[in-house]
């Protein structure tokens, strides 16, 4: 899935997979209030896509240096993810601009090295 980072435009890509992807790899732009909906709305679709029923998800909840940002939590919550029982997942707080939570060492490599192929 690919959401474009124009406020006023969204891309979705969710008809463009292959079957053997293991895991996908979401962004959300944890200042974007207003596109949250779309983000789930597109997720939920992407989640159902038949190349994908096996597929690991990994959330990179972006832009948490931004002080009235959301929360892991409140993102988690909004998207739902804990009712996605059919697909591992992970929701990571992270800073593009700063490489915070986008080391190797601080993902949770168990969770992806889980994932069945």
């Amino acid at each position: 899935m690919a959401l474009c980072g124009q406020k006023d435009r969204v891309c979705s890509l969710t008809n463009n997979f292959s079957p053997f992807l293991k895991f996908v790899i979401v962004v959300v732009d944890s200042t974007d209030r207003e596109r949250i909906s779309v983000t789930k709305e597109e997720l939920y679709k992407m989640l159902a896509h038949e190349d994908l029923k096996k597929a690991g998800l990994l959330i990179f909840a972006n832009k948490q240096d931004v002080k009235e940002c959301m929360t892991v939590a409140e993102i988690s919550q909004f998207l739902k993810l804990t009712s996605i029982k059919d697909h591992q997942w992970h929701i990571q707080a992270c800073c593009a601009l700063t490489g915070e939570g986008l080391a190797s060492r601080t993902l949770p490599r168990t969770r992806m090295d889980d994932v069945k192929t």
